[in-house]
């Protein structure tokens, strides 16, 4: 069978279909010529982690779990091959390593066979692999994991070495032109963020007309604001609460709708509106022992703690009347005076300078925490209700221009990275002609 003037054959393998005649297919071993597995791992040596980017050094050794010694790590030198065989639910992690230090003895080290594969194309080929149809057969154990031994009998096609370096070169060429795009999509995403926050700081702190009479508050976080706006402690318009005392085993997948910490700090959480996508559920039962940790419409839900002291002050203003419990690691606020806009409040929260209150109190170490008297202890600034809705509404409608634009540019990150991903199937299973 010809394609494109070249005469292709079937791989024998399904999710690469047919290949150019002149490739090969073989099992993975061959082309695997050690499996390092000496388990040394140097105290001293810079500690790496693997990742979706790829080999990284762990930077900071507060975060996650850390060995007392390193004598079941693995060490791994410049140029080695790194892949985890383990919870191939998700993305692949493997890669080639830029740097010499010590790696988890989870993961597994390997030298390449250079005279049959390139590094970058067998990094390609990884990167590539529908895992997911492959799995079924060879996995085992609850984590969808490979062993070595299975790992090397999967097959895959290749070309000459020759041609494998060609395809290399064109990928790196094409793919850093993509990643250029990418990241100026990004910037222009980071940009447009900083520019909302910008906005926000301003208008709830110094109103919308630019003309009106400013007196200080005396405080000085705040600085000046105008003459009609009141300054006022948190407990005067709020009492406190905690959220549900449940960790992640007690989250199932249909019954009361609840919002922990790990969705106020998900990247889709705008704070200022619930997004149905951050919900999850607990058991009904909850309902007869834990109504003080029900939230209702007006509520605010604060994370208690967050991984970094940016993240402190992250929550959810409750803004619909479904039935929603505050879940673990949350404190709650709920209104005592109904004379406020708690959708101003909403955005005062997200100002720079109102969360500055609680980022200069927080403390830790592997984790930044916040504490109910912490945020009791914070001030709020109120206009008048009139001027609230009116900042409101302004808000609002520049929020939701700003929200639009930035969902247009994922959008188009997200088809970018697909076009990434097409283009590398199709040049390291032949698809496309060198």
């Amino acid at each position: 069978m010809k394609d494109n003037g070249r005469k292709m054959k079937d791989s024998g393998i399904e999710w690469i279909g047919k290949v150019p005649d002149d490739w090969e297919t073989n099992n993975i071993k061959p082309l695997i010529i050690a499996n390092k597995n000496i388990k040394k791992g140097k105290i001293d040596a810079s500690i790496l982690s693997l990742s979706i980017n790829g080999v990284v050094i762990k930077k900071d050794l507060s975060f996650g779990m850390n060995p007392t010694n390193y004598d079941n790590h693995k060490m791994v030198s410049i140029g080695d091959y790194v892949i985890c065989l383990r919870d191939l639910d998700g993305p692949l992690l493997c890669g080639i390593s830029k740097y010499e230090g010590c790696l988890s003895s989870l993961y597994f080290v390997l030298n390449l066979n250079t005279k049959m594969v390139d590094y970058d194309f067998f990094d390609y080929i990884m990167k590539t692999m529908d895992f997911t149809r492959v799995i079924d057969d060879y996995s085992y154990g609850m984590r969808h994991a490979y062993n070595i031994g299975q790992f090397g009998q999967l097959k895959i096609s290749y070309p000459s070495i020759g041609n494998q370096k060609k395809i290399v070169s064109i990928l790196k060429n094409k793919l850093n032109n993509i990643n250029e795009l990418i990241k100026n999509e990004e910037q222009q995403i980071e940009k447009l963020k900083e520019y909302k926050q910008s906005l926000i700081t301003e208008v709830v702190t110094k109103g919308l007309d630019k003309n009106v009479e400013m007196k200080d508050s005396g405080v000085e976080w705040i600085g000046k604001i105008p003459k009609d706006w009141q300054l006022l402690p948190i407990k005067a318009k709020f009492k406190s609460g905690k959220g549900l005392p449940i960790t992640k085993a007690d989250l199932i997948e249909e019954g009361t709708k609840v919002i922990s910490y790990g969705q106020i700090h998900a990247k889709d959480n705008i704070s200022v509106e619930i997004n149905n996508s951050l919900y999850r559920y607990v058991d009904n039962q909850w309902l007869q022992s834990n109504i003080d940790c029900i939230v209702k419409k007006g509520d605010f839900i604060f994370a208690d703690t967050s991984e970094d002291v940016t993240g402190s002050g992250d929550f959810i203003y409750v803004n619909n009347d479904d039935l929603v419990f505050a879940g673990y690691h949350c404190l709650t606020l709920k209104p005592i005076d109904g004379n406020c806009n708690n959708k101003y409040l909403a955005y005062l929260f997200l100002s720079s300078v109102w969360k500055s209150q609680l980022q200069s109190k927080v403390c830790g170490v592997k984790l930044y925490s916040i504490s109910k008297k912490f945020l009791m202890s914070t001030s709020i600034i109120l206009p008048p209700i009139n001027e609230q809705k009116e900042i409101t509404n302004f808000l609002d409608g520049k929020c939701k221009t700003i929200e639009e634009v930035i969902v247009i540019k994922k959008e188009k990150i997200e088809k970018l990275n697909e076009y990434k991903k097409s283009l590398i199937y199709e040049y390291v299973t032949g698809k496309k002609e060198i």
